[in-house]
C-alpha cells in the first residue's frame, strides 16, 4: 500500500517537505561569492548541488528564491563550492542564517578566509576542497535559480589525498536530509561496475 501526494492539490511547502525527504542524501555546496561592491563576502550552504558536466568540468547548485549566492554570482561573474565537511557543522548551519544582506557570513560566524588562486571570492580555511568557479550560465525554473559553474580551479588540502586521491574517510562529508536532519559519512560499501562481457559469462 502507497500514501499518494498530488503537488497540483498540495501547498507548494509541504510538497517540498516531501521532496527534501525523500531526495537524500544531498552534498551540500557551501557556496563563497562577493557582493558587487567587491567588499562583503557571502557565505552560504545549498543542498540542491550536484555535478552538471565533466568535460568541461561544470558544478551546479540551485537557489530557491534570489538568495545573496546567486546575486553576487550574477553581479561579479564568479563563485567558490567550498566543501562541507562533518567537523564544521555548526559554521555550515550558522552560515544558513539570513543576515542582513550588508553583513557578510565570514565576519559574522566568525569563518576565516583564505585567498582563492583563479578567482576574487575568498575561499573557506578550514574546508579540505574549494572549487573555483566563473559563471556559465543560469536556469530559471519557477521559484528557484539553477546555477552552472565551470571549475578554473581545485584546491584540495593534502593531509586529505591517498595515493593521489581524495581519501572519503579524511573528507568526512555532511549531506542534508530531510527536516532539520544531517547527515554523516557512515558505512562505506565499495562495488565495482560489471562490464557486460562478464556479465555474460556469470551468465
Amino acid at each position: 500500500m502507497r500514501i499518494d501526494y498530488d503537488p497540483q492539490a498540495m501547498d507548494s511547502r509541504a510538497f517540498y517537505k516531501l521532496l527534501t525527504a525523500v531526495v537524500v542524501p544531498r552534498p551540500i555546496a557551501w557556496v563563497s561569492t562577493l557582493a558587487a561592491d567587491g567588499e562583503t563576502a557571502n557565505l552560504a550552504p545549498h543542498s540542491f548541488f550536484t555535478v552538471a558536466c565533466t568535460d568541461p568540468p561544470v558544478v551546479q547548485f540551485t537557489s530557491v528564491g534570489r538568495k545573496d549566492s546567486l546575486r553576487n554570482a550574477e553581479a561579479t561573474g564568479e563563485f567558490v563550492v567550498n566543501f562541507a565537511p562533518e567537523p564544521l557543522l555548526d559554521q555550515i548551519n550558522a552560515t544558513a542564517t539570513d543576515f542582513p544582506e550588508d553583513l557578510g557570513e565570514f565576519d559574522a560566524v566568525g569563518i576565516e578566509r583564505e585567498p582563492s588562486l583563479r578567482v576574487k571570492p575568498p575561499r573557506v580555511a578550514a574546508s579540505p576542497v574549494a572549487l573555483e568557479c566563473r559563471l556559465h550560465s543560469t536556469l530559471c525554473l519557477g521559484n528557484s535559480t539553477v546555477v552552472f559553474g565551470t571549475v578554473v580551479h581545485a584546491a584540495v588540502r593534502a593531509d586529505t589525498v591517498v595515493d593521489g586521491h581524495p581519501e572519503i574517510g579524511r573528507l568526512r562529508p555532511l549531506s542534508r536530509l530531510g527536516k532539520n536532519e544531517w547527515g554523516t559519512m557512515g558505512e562505506i560499501k565499495e562495488l565495482a561496475r560489471i562490464p557486460y562481457q562478464d556479465w555474460q559469462q556469470q551468465g
